[in-house]
Order: structure tokens, then C-alpha cells, then sequence
């Protein structure tokens, strides 16, 4: 094991972080594709954030195989499928906020190592996938969640934004500009959907489908970077009590007695974005009831009953704790990635009201 495996004192050694890791390279397929469980589905989104994890725990020819993988399933419009189960495409549709995420895990690729080969490897892959994504922007700033697919053709775009996957996309269009910036190879187009984005998810929130009794819909905005200092803190205490069950970690949906580690380890950098790094180390701690030996991690766990739920340990939920203890012991260069203290100064906000009535109409009758 490396010495710069992190660890967070107290909570999680760097012996055990190690552990979380290779519980994840012994789920990853031979193709390099990491599904959410054995026999599950993979999707770009989680992938990329197992391999982020990989690297961060000592497993790095494991993280390179994960981003081999990334570009094989790419499309000619940069989208990637939603669903992909041991190689074949379950659903084609094409979701932005996965398609979004290769950027930040190519970012924080850099800030661990400082390889400028493997940034400019994946350039060509996170610049499709970007351009795709602010293709599909909709009139008040949100992104357009999906497109579906029908015959190997795009087709109908889902024309309705939501709050968590915006705020992902946020981050995403910051580590893209932050690679374009590297690369000496300018996306003002970015930029611009990017300050459009900030204004809708600050100003518009109403704007969005309401999704609002999902915990992630709460704390995205700040783990994204939209909402920082005061109004980030602002909006965690609003709905703490909705959430969170001490000793125990945070709910999925604020009416269903079931806590999720991957969540809990998501609020817990998003506290350490907002400066709250005592209350994000107590998180942490909380959610280790869910930790098996091996270093695996159930999903969640339904309190009344006393039983774990669903009986599946998720590569999702031990990436979200490498990530977390990363970023709480200041462990990898790219332990700051979510606190966006490598991103260029978040974006200009750019407002532009006209269609917002239209957009509204549209999410209200969804």
C-alpha cells in the first residue's frame, strides 16, 4: 500500500480506505467496466467515480483500465448510454449528467498524478461529451436531463432540468474549463451555459422538476459549487432535520426510513465544501455500520426493521467513502476536487429570462 492512501483519524485508516478500494477493483469486469454490484449494471457516471476511488486507494492499473473503458462506449454525438450490463446497452438513452462526469474524473486524474498524457488521451472524449451536454440547455439555463434513443438514432430530448444532475453538470463544466485551460484549448461556449446553469440553479429552482423530498436534490447545489459560503451553509440547515438521523447517516427520501451511505458520504463533502468539516467527519463516522470486512459497503439500511436493504454491496457506496476520506484527511492532491479549489473562479452569472414562463409551463405539467 502506498503511504498516500488517506485516511481520516478516528474513523478510517488508510489500511481500510486500501480495503474499500480493492472491494471495488473485485467487482470491475475484464473490460474495465465497473457495474454497481456484481451481475449489475454499470453507468458512466459511477464508473467514473470508481475510478476516481481506485486511484485514490492504491489500486491505479485498476482506475486506468476504468478509463480505458470510458471512450469504447462513447457515441458519435459524445453521449454514452445510460445502461450497460456486461457489455451490452440495456437502455440507450443518452443521460447528461453521466455523460458530464468523465470531466471531473479527468481533472482529478491530473491533480493526483500530473500526467499530461492522460489528460490530453481523454481530451477529445470529455470535449464531445461537454458539447453535447450544453446542447442540450434549455431556455431558463437548466440541462435537459435525457434524450432517449430509438434504432441506434437520437431521439426525443426529455425537456425538463433537474436540480441534482444541473448542479453535477456544474462542477463538470468548471473541470472542463480548468482541462480546455490546461490544454491551451479555450470552450467559451462552455463558459457561457455554465454561468446560465449557476443563475437557473440560484435564482430558478422552481424551474426544475421537483424532486425535492430526495436528499441529493438538497445537497447537490452546494457539492456542485452553485452555492457557496453563507447560502451554501444556508441551505444545509434548512432541511437537516429532513434528512439526517444521527448515529446512523442520511435518509435517500426524506419519507422513507431507509439511510444510504453513497448520500451520506455526499453530504459530508458537500459540508466540507461549505466549511462544516466537523459535522462532515461525524457523517462519516456514522455511516460505517455499513462497512463488512472486506471493506465493502452495503447500500442502505432500513432502521425500524433493523436490516440492511437492498442485499447488495455497491462500488458507488465505497467510492463515496474513499472520495470523502479523501477530501476530510487531505489525503491525494486531488482531495480538494469537490471544494473546487483547483477550478477556475466559478462563472460569470449570465440571466437570460425570456422563456423561463414557457420552461415553467412545461415542468408543471410534467
Amino acid at each position: 500500500m502506498r503511504a498516500s492512501v488517506p485516511g481520516v483519524e478516528g474513523v478510517l485508516a488508510p489500511a481500510a480506505v486500501a480495503a474499500t478500494a480493492a472491494s471495488i477493483a473485485a467487482v470491475q469486469e475484464p473490460s474495465g467496466a465497473v457495474p454497481w454490484a456484481v451481475g449489475q449494471h454499470t453507468d458512466v457516471w459511477n464508473h467514473v467515480e470508481a475510478a476516481m476511488a481506485l486511484l485514490v486507494g492504491d489500486q491505479p492499473e485498476a482506475s486506468d483500465r476504468a478509463f480505458a473503458w470510458v471512450p469504447t462506449m462513447q457515441r458519435a454525438d459524445g453521449s454514452f448510454p445510460m445502461r450497460i450490463v456486461a457489455g451490452a446497452v440495456e437502455d440507450a438513452s443518452g443521460e447528461t449528467n453521466m455523460s458530464a462526469y468523465l470531466a471531473v474524473g479527468v481533472w482529478h486524474n491530473w491533480l493526483v498524478r500530473g500526467d499530461l498524457a492522460f489528460v490530453r488521451r481523454y481530451w477529445p472524449t470529455v470535449r464531445r461529451a461537454l458539447d453535447w451536454v450544453c446542447s442540450m440547455q434549455l431556455p431558463f439555463g437548466g440541462i435537459a436531463w435525457a434524450q432517449e434513443w430509438r434504432d441506434d438514432r437520437p431521439g426525443p430530448v426529455h425537456e425538463q432540468a433537474l436540480v441534482a444532475g444541473s448542479s453535477s453538470i456544474y462542477q463538470a463544466l468548471r473541470a472542463g474549463v480548468a482541462i480546455a485551460e490546461l490544454l491551451h484549448d479555450p470552450q467559451p461556449g462552455w463558459e457561457l451555459a455554465g454561468g446560465r446553469l449557476g443563475h437557473a440553479l440560484r435564482a430558478h429552482e422552481d424551474l426544475f422538476l421537483d424532486k425535492s423530498r430526495f436528499s441529493m436534490d438538497w445537497y447537490y447545489p452546494v457539492l456542485g459549487g452553485a452555492l457557496t459560503g453563507a447560502a451554501a451553509r444556508a441551505r444545509l440547515e434548512s432541511r437537516w432535520d429532513d434528512f439526517v438521523e444521527p448515529g446512523l447517516g442520511i435518509r435517500c427520501v426524506s419519507t422513507n426510513p431507509w439511510v444510504t451511505g453513497a448520500e451520506t458520504c455526499e453530504l459530508a463533502l458537500a459540508l466540507d465544501v461549505a466549511g462544516e468539516r466537523g459535522r462532515a467527519r461525524l457523517l462519516l463516522a456514522d455511516m460505517q455500520h455499513l462497512r463488512e470486512r472486506d471493506g465493502s459497503y452495503w447500500t442502505g439500511y432500513v432502521f425500524p426493521d433493523d436490516v440492511n436493504w437492498p442485499d447488495e454491496h455497491t462500488t458507488y457506496t465505497a467510492a463515496a467513502v474513499i472520495l470523502a476520506a479523501d477530501a476530510l484527511g487531505h489525503g491525494t492532491g486531488g482531495s480538494g476536487v469537490m471544494r473546487g479549489t483547483s477550478l477556475p473562479a466559478p462563472f460569470a452569472e449570465l440571466a437570460l429570462e425570456c422563456g423561463c414562463e414557457s420552461v415553467q409551463r412545461v415542468a408543471r405539467v410534467s
